[in-house]
């Protein structure tokens, strides 16, 4: 009856919403559908009793209690409609792989070495095509690149990648210029399509360019491939013809025919292409091409149908009105062709920019009266018809989702309905237009009369309030009022525009109106809090804000989440109210600011008991007293500092009594020590290390260093007395040290001569450093002074550098003029590179000033200004660059081209480094220089190297094999011979090698490291590249490729890892060992104490780990002790200390009623703690999940009995107390849900009880061969889905029943 019941509702509720609704003098009514005059009924279970008596218990049927649901048949429907319809969908994603060998690979400039250029390249191509690229780079230099996306998109990406990563090579095409459109294609798709298939890049000339050759750009493949596909356009159209007729353009409509008709004809007879000029072009020319036998044949019928029809052809003019002339022509000229098809007459228009009215009729004479007739038939055929409709209506009148336009098209076909700005036009059949006007007119004057408009005037900022929470408050008034409210932002214009029925607009405008009212007196404010007392202001649990926003309920607050990281708290509200609560913010704000003071407190850490007392009876009385915050640091921390929280004056009390415990308990002592503050940092050290030492010497004493600002020389120690005289002595002993190495003097020099006084890198300075033992300092960029040169040092070091410094100094103040002979084919070199040499020069000879002869003059005199020392330096170091110039000279080195990157190194560090070492430059030769030359040995030249040259060519006859030199493996190195011999072997020595090393398997890991970390590191480091085998191997082979020197350098290293793993192995196996202790369970808890702390310092002090048995593990009481043997034991021997010996224990187990352990227990235990602390028993409660009230005590023998005596004692007072007025036993179930009391008898109270018959879990017992249900069975409990594919039926082997 219930299913029934909901079912009935559903299917009125359902009716109801599916009413259709039509529009009525301008309101939506709803067919009037009587609804349900009563709620549905919910049937109620019966109950059914197991005899006649009253008393009996009521049992209940199953089936009432739990209905079945409603059977769902539209899955079942839908699946079975759907079955049979299966589509087969494929992938669009393809997947190409392109592989650019090593010797195709197009060459690189200098600055974009390494990987990043190549995937900045992929990434680029990714962006154009769409498709993703995966690029892999092979031990060869050789790339290959996975490409996936669809067709078009791998087209595009593989002819970008070819042409941005292979060798491009280039082919000219020739081709006549006739034939180019013909590659073009459409539009250029033809050759866009050619160059993506053959991933080339085809240039055809422009129409300007006479040329005949098309140059094809990209591989060799690709350029062969596209070159075939030239030819072979080219070649069909060379046996194609054309030719042109001029037929005059009045005649071309017989050509053409009616729909083209005449015109496909003669191309299906002939097989010839006819292009005739369209209508609106005028041209006479017809083109025709194809075949030349077509071309004849199809010239030859056109000029007949055009002889044929200049003889039978009149014409006759009407005019007809120049807005009708539309209708003559028709969509696309289809009614002209439609008369032409009637009556083989041409009908000439004149042109659309033309006033002309008249119409021009061509043809037979006998045709041209029927022609005419139909003429003015079309010309009259449509009306026009505007009717006045404001503009903010037509979107009613076109009707939601167009409905009353559809309507309108049933009604009135063909009839074309075109909104203006406050007009409606309709064009048609004149009969269907009156008919439409009719209809369109009654709705228009419909909406005018029922229907208006407002259009309001609003602050943008105010937009967000008035739409409300995700347009809560928009969506209301649309829902209730049955208006359109729209938010208009235009042409500096911000208006609210209401739509709809007159009075919901007026009241949709009175509310908006009213909000913007209230909107307008509102205030915002931002008051900037530091987001570090947010959390104060809320309080817990937002009691303090809410205090607030209870005193200002229309202000609204908002407090920024952590997560936005401001300072600024927002205020909304009434000016007044927005004032006031600021006000108080800020007063509650400054509270907490004053209750936040803190003071960190340093207390000896053997007085921190004392401090906290027995129970913690002295720190908590001095919290209360003072009414502050008072943090310990944790037992196991070194930290000595307290850390006080509060107001000022209370946190000030409570240091003071603090320190009064500590001081009272011991000789603590507070010294001032003057010292100078600018030896504060040598004292205190790098890092505090120095300071750090000291305190800790002296045995843990507090040293404060005054703060910079305060510009006080007093230091304070605090402590011990001892400790304090100790730590005062090694304080005045350091200063006095400072203060006699830290005499001072000056020294003053022109700023150009400061580098010839510290040297090249650094030499002249460090000898006079290391000379006097003083400490000489230049002046930065930072100061204002560049000629003030500091000493520092020891009185007799620093005069002693003054005198060298100074002696220096005035040798480079004697400025004089000197000369240098440089021959002018070298003036060059000097002043190359904006000078680059002449400045290094200057530099390294005290800012000297060189000038060399002007351009065209044959002087080879260069003059040097300085001093005479630097001009001397000077004339010397451009000798030996002289030197070197005249002996310049060039060898070859033969190193394979593939290789030539690997010893530039990234960027070229590597090579550059060479150049810069040896002074010489090396070019390497362009990857695309692939002739062969004579063979060369390594250093042979064709002017230095020629006897090497001829042992290069004999050793080249021995070894027959080797592989061809080419132009692109010849590197060459310009310099002195020596450099050039010592440069050259700088490179070989940079050629890689690869080495295979034997390191155990089982160290592997830790090379490759976490996510291959070590290895990577490994690799950087020595610069070298590590294969290591595939794990499945178990191989103990690793290959190391890399310089010979950096491959020395790796298997030194991989040695060293070999000796400390062997020895960590041997360690392992010593912290391996293994003892186990049994401990009874019953003293696990003690073992490991408050929070893991008593466990934790076991394992800390005697590093073992403990591992103790889980609950269910079958040795419960076995505790593993592992680390080294002789620190096991010791482990041991401290848990069987904590634990004593069990046998010297008693146990006894007392009776204690279990709704009293909680009492005895006490808050967070600390009762049941402080009795155990003090009497050195264990007692253990049962779990409350057991219904027992034993409790056991464990300890010594008269311990026992005391706390025995104890917790009787407080058992008997609580139940005396507290347990008089308690229930023994709680109302059942059964009792509540039949409010029927407990019956009495012989056998004392019986309790009643709630039966369901025919439960799912009675089946089995009634012989249905059902079990009961699973909960861990998917059919039973099935789990709630989304969706998916429909289940077939299955045999019911549930208890449920079937399913629905």
């Amino acid at each position: 009856m219930q299913a029934a019941a909901v079912m009935e509702e559903t299917n009125n509720a359902t009716t109801i919403e599916q009413q259709p609704i039509a529009l009525i003098n301008g309101q939506e009514q709803v067919a009037n559908e009587q609804q349900p005059s009563s709620p549905t009924s919910v049937a109620t279970p019966t109950s059914t009793t197991s005899g006649g008596t009253g008393n009996a218990t009521p049992a209940f049927s199953y089936d009432d209690l739990f209905p079945a649901l409603p059977a769902n048949t539209s899955a079942q429907s839908q699946s079975g409609a759907s079955g049979s319809t299966l589509a087969r969908v494929t992938s669009s994603q393809k997947t190409h792989i392109v592989h650019v060998p090593c010797k195709e690979r197009k060459s690189t400039e200098s600055e974009k070495f390494g990987e990043g250029e190549s995937k900045r390249i992929c990434q680029q191509i990714t962006k154009e095509t769409g498709a993703q690229i995966e690029i892999v780079s092979g031990k060869n230099q050789s790339l290959t690149f996975l490409i996936k996306g669809k067709q078009s998109e791998l087209l595009d990406a593989r002819r970008k990648i070819l042409m941005g990563f292979s060798t491009q090579a280039s082919r000219q095409v020739t081709v006549p210029r006739e034939h180019f459109r013909v590659i073009l294609g459409k539009g250029g798709q033809r050759l866009r399509e050619l160059e993506r298939v053959t991933a080339t890049r085809i240039n055809i000339p422009s129409q300007g360019d006479e040329s005949e050759f098309i140059t094809i750009a990209g591989t060799k493949e690709g350029i062969a491939q596209a070159e075939q596909e030239i030819r072979q356009l080219s070649a069909e159209q060379y046996k194609k013809s054309s030719d042109r007729i001029t037929v005059p353009k009045v005649y071309h409509p017989f050509i053409v025919g009616p729909y083209s008709e005449n015109l496909n004809k003669l191309q299906e007879e002939t097989g010839a292409r006819i292009n005739v000029p369209p209508q609106q072009v005028q041209k006479d020319e017809i083109i025709i091409s194809g075949e030349k036998d077509a071309v004849a044949a199809a010239k030859a019928k056109v000029e007949a149908i055009f002889k044929d029809m200049e003889k039978k052809c009149s014409t006759v003019s009407v005019e007809v009105a120049k807005p009708k002339h539309r209708y003559v022509i028709g969509p696309k000229g289809s009614t002209i062709a439609e008369i032409l098809q009637l009556t083989g007459v041409s009908v000439e228009m004149p042109p659309n920019d033309s006033p002309s009215e008249t119409i021009t009729l061509r043809g037979p004479q006998v045709a041209l009266g029927n022609a005419l007739t139909v003429v003015y038939q079309k010309s009259n055929s449509v009306k026009s018809v505007e009717i006045n409709a404001p503009h903010w209506i037509h979107k009613y009148v076109i009707g939601r989702k167009g409905a009353n336009m559809k309507q309108l098209e049933e009604d009135c076909p063909n009839v074309n309905v075109n909104c203006l700005e406050d007009k409606i036009k309709l064009e048609g059949d004149p009969e269907n237009v009156d008919r439409a006007v009719a209809y369109l007119s009654e709705i228009i004057n419909n909406y005018e009369e029922n229907f208006t408009f407002e259009v309001m005037t609003v602050n943008p900022s105010f937009y967000k309030h008035i739409i409300g929470k995700a347009g809560a408050n928009v969506n209301r008034l649309k829902d209730e009022l049955k208006v359109n409210i729209n938010i208009e932002e235009r042409e500096g214009q911000n208006n609210i525009r209401i739509e709809g029925p007159k009075e919901g607009v007026r009241q949709a405008q009175l509310e908006l109106q009213e909000k913007i009212d209230k909107l307008e007196n509102e205030k915002s404010k931002d008051v900037i809090i530091d987001r570090r007392l947010h959390r104060s202001i809320i309080g817990a649990k937002g009691e303090k804000i809410r205090e607030v926003k209870d005193r200002y309920r229309q202000v609204t607050i908002t407090i920024p989440t952590p997560q936005e990281n401001t300072d600024i708290v927002k205020l909304r509200g009434p000016k007044e109210d927005v004032d006031k609560c600021h006000k108080d913010l800020l007063k509650l704000v400054k509270e907490i600011q004053e209750s936040s003071h803190i003071i960190e407190v340093p207390i000896f850490k053997q007085f921190h008991k004392f401090v906290i007392g027995k129970g913690g009876a002295n720190i908590k009385k001095i919290r209360d007293e003072t009414q502050t915050k008072i943090d310990l640091p944790a037992e196991g921390d070194t930290n000595e500092v307290i850390v006080i929280t509060g107001k000022k004056e209370n946190v000030l009390e409570a240091k003071e009594r603090i320190q009064k415990i500590q001081n009272e308990l011991s000789d603590i002592v507070t010294e001032e020590v003057q010292i100078p503050p600018k030896y504060y940092n040598s004292i205190i050290g790098t890092g505090g290390k120095l300071i750090s030492s000291i305190m800790e010497e002296c045995g843990g004493v507090s040293i404060k260093f005054p703060n910079s600002d305060s510009k006080s020389d007093k230091v304070t120690i605090r402590g011990p007395k001892d400790d304090v005289e100790k730590a005062k002595g090694q304080l005045l002993e350091l200063a006095n040290e400072r203060q006699l190495a830290s005499f001072t003097a000056e020294v003053r020099a022109k700023q150009q001569h400061h580098k010839f006084l510290i040297g090249k890198n650094g030499a002249s300075i460090r000898k006079i450093r290391d000379a006097t033992g003083a400490r000489i300092i230049f002046p930065s960029n930072e100061d204002t002074d560049k000629e003030v040169i500091t000493i520092i040092g020891k009185e007799d070091s620093v005069n002693k550098a003054r005198e060298q410094l100074e002696a220096i100094i005035k040798e480079c103040d004697e400025v004089t003029e000197g000369e240098v002979s440089v021959d002018p084919k070298h003036h060059k070199h000097f002043v190359a590179k904006r000078g680059f040499i002449l400045h290094r020069i200057s530099e390294e000879c005290g800012g000297v000033m060189i000038s060399f002869p002007r351009v065209g003059t044959n002087s080879d005199i260069v003059t040097i200004k300085g001093a005479k020392d630097c001009i001397e330096a000077a004339r010397q170091r451009i000798e030996e660059i002289v030197a070197d110039l005249e002996a310049q000279t060039t060898i070859e080195v033969v190193i394979p081209q593939r290789l030539h990157r690997t010893i530039m190194g990234a960027r070229g560090f590597k090579v550059q480094q060479v150049t810069f070492e040896f002074d010489v430059q090396i070019k390497f030769p362009d990857r695309g220089a692939t002739e062969p030359v004579e063979v060369l040995t390594n250093g042979g030249s064709g002017e230095n190297g020629g006897e090497e040259g001829q042992e290069g060519e004999q050793q080249a006859e021995k070894e027959p094999e080797q592989e061809p030199v080419r132009q692109c493996d010849v590197i060459r190195i310009t310099g002195r011979i020596e450099k050039c011999e010592a440069a050259k072997q700088a490179l070989l020595d940079l050629i890689p090698i690869e080495e295979e090393l034997t390191v155990p398997f089982d160290l592997h890991r830790t090379i490759i490291g976490p996510r291959g970390a070590n290895v990577r590191q490994f690799m950087s480091k020595h610069d070298v590249h590590v294969e290591l085998p595939p794990s499945e191997l178990k191989s103990d082979v690793i290959k190391v490729c890399g310089t010979p020197a950096r491959v020395a350098e790796a298997r030194e290293a991989l040695e060293k890892m070999i000796v400390d793993f062997e020895a960590d192995k041997a360690d392992r196996e010593l912290r391996s060992y293994v003892l186990q202790v049994d401990v009874d369970t019953e003293f696990h808890s003690k073992l490991i104490g408050r929070h893991g702390a008593v466990i934790n310092k076991l394992r800390a002090d005697h590093d073992v780990n403990i591992s103790l048995p889980k609950r269910d593990e079958p040795n419960d009481s076995i505790i593993s002790i592992t680390g080294y043997q002789a620190n096991c034991e010791a482990a041991r021997d401290a848990i069987l200390e904590i634990v004593g010996d069990p046998d010297s224990l008693h146990r006894e187990v007392i009776e204690i009623d279990k709704r009293i352990h909680p009492h005895i227990i006490g808050q967070r235990r600390r009762n049941i703690r402080k009795i155990m602390e003090d009497y050195e028993v264990n007692i253990k409660f049962p779990g409350a999940d057991q219904q027992i009230n034993s409790v056991t005590i464990i300890g010594h023998p008269d311990d026992v009995e005391n706390v025995k005596e104890l917790l009787l004692g407080m058992a008997e007072d609580f139940e005396r107390d507290f347990l008089e007025s308690v229930p023994l036993t709680p109302p059942t179930i059964g009792a509540f849900l039949t409010g029927s009391g407990s019956g009495s008898g012989e056998g004392g109270a019986s309790e009643s009880v709630f039966v369901i018959k025919d439960a799912p879990w009675e089946k089995q017992k009634q012989g249905k061969n059902l079990n009961a249900p699973n909960t861990q069975s998917q059919e039973d409990f099935p789990h709630f889905a989304a969706g998916g594919a429909p289940v077939a039926a299955a045999p019911i082997t549930s208890v449920w029943g079937p399913k629905n």
